[in-house]
């Protein structure tokens, strides 16, 4: 909203009254200082995964690995149940990419499907080693280089297992325990030029696989 007409000439009274030294150390600071910018979006899975899944990143357990099974077992070129992940926290900067234990067993039988072999059992207990990875890939085009990456659930700030983050992207590994879809979570990504934040509601944390 427009300051009102009858503020204006105070505002320029003001500063019509300041030392003229001070005022310009005031814009030059103003104009030294990097801007502060940033954006926001909401997550949302892809629509139309099947089979249907509404229990969120969890270590795999017998339930979750049949289920990943029969995902895979979809083929085709782009099944919405593998790459469940595709065009989550939409931003001109950065693409996110996830990869868990559902995941891989997914992926690895549509690897084998896609080839027309059959559906292959992938290790139960290789998969129980596998925990949440987020990849951060900086977009074409962008000049916000990555610099760090936070994740928050209720205000805090979960520390990643494994953090790894250069050449404008990274790489960060978490246990399954901050991505229960009990309540939101926050992504920041801190950038050299804006930070670009994504919200992701409960309701779409149960989407996650």
């Amino acid at each position: 909203m427009p300051f009102p007409k009858s503020g204006t000439p105070r505002l320029r009274d003001s500063a019509a009254s300041l030392p003229l030294v001070p005022l310009v150390a005031l814009v030059l600071c103003a104009l030294l200082l990097p801007a502060v910018a940033g954006a926001q979006s909401t997550a949302v899975a892809r629509p139309g995964a099947t089979p249907a899944w509404n229990k969120g990143m969890r270590a795999i357990d017998s339930e979750s690995y049949y289920h990943a099974i029969e995902c895979g077992k979809q083929g085709g070129e782009d099944p919405p149940c593998v790459f469940w992940d595709t065009g989550i926290c939409q931003n001109d900067d950065f693409t996110l990419a996830f990869y868990s234990a559902y995941k891989q067993v997914a992926y690895t039988v549509w690897a084998a499907v896609r080839k027309k072999q059959p559906a292959p059992q992938p290790s139960y207990q290789g998969a129980r080693q596998v925990r949440v990875t987020i990849g951060i890939t900086p977009k074409a085009g962008t000049k916000n280089s990555l610099t760090e990456f936070r994740l928050k659930r209720g205000g805090k700030v979960v520390q990643p297992a494994v953090r790894d983050i250069g050449g404008g992207g990274g790489q960060l590994t978490y246990d399954y325990a901050p991505w229960a879809p009990t309540a939101p979570v926050t992504l920041e990504m801190v950038g050299k030029t804006r930070t670009v934040t994504c919200v992701i509601p409960a309701a779409v944390l149960k989407q996650f696989r």
